[in-house]
């Protein structure tokens, strides 16, 4: 895989927040997912609501599971702690992480095959235990990675790029989230 750091760039005139960092202190490498990829749009909100809420990047733990997701923490908050861990598993390493250090914040990113498929049990059960975290699912509906097959969440009577259509019925994981008691969802 190919990691392309991005130029440092320090003009007096950049705007810094209330802990003294530039908006480009947020960013992480140049990304190398797929043109039109929804996952840039994720990971460029992340770094705006961290430098608008004056967080700072060391004080963040980002973990994610496999597939395009885990490849997405590697495209901000490049001074933060990140972890990817196997498949479907991040949240149980994210709620070990968060019991050895209270200290920091812990943001999880996971695909919808990662959390909706083989991680369902575990996204389910940190739902249910409330662990502390920002939870995000990047959810297109696809596998990218395996060339786009449907994944649990993609909508019935999706097409696929070889004109299949979907006839299962998708995972709601905002309502399976809401119904075990998760908050801010």
């Amino acid at each position: 895989m190919t990691y392309i750091a991005k130029p440092r760039l320090h003009h007096p005139t950049l705007h810094t927040n209330k802990v003294g960092y530039t908006r480009r202190d947020y960013e992480g490498r140049i990304s190398t997912l797929c043109a039109g990829c929804g996952h840039d749009s994720i990971s460029a909100a992340i770094i705006q609501a961290c430098w608008e809420l004056d967080i700072e990047p060391h004080r963040v733990a980002k973990l994610s599971g496999i597939g395009c997701s885990s490849k997405t923490p590697d495209y901000f908050l490049g001074a933060s702690h990140g972890f990817n861990t196997v498949h479907g598993r991040m949240p149980s390493v994210l709620t070990g992480a968060n019991l050895a250090n209270r200290d920091l914040l812990y943001l999880g990113v996971s695909g919808d095959g990662d959390s909706a498929s083989i991680g369902l049990g575990q996204f389910a059960n940190a739902m249910r235990r409330g662990v502390r975290m920002a939870y995000i699912v990047e959810n297109n509906g696809v596998y990218g990675l395996t060339k786009g097959q449907f994944s649990a969440t993609a909508d019935r009577g999706s097409k696929s790029k070889k004109g299949v259509i979907n006839s299962d019925s998708p995972v709601d994981l905002v309502g399976i989230a809401l119904q075990l008691g998760a908050t801010y969802v």
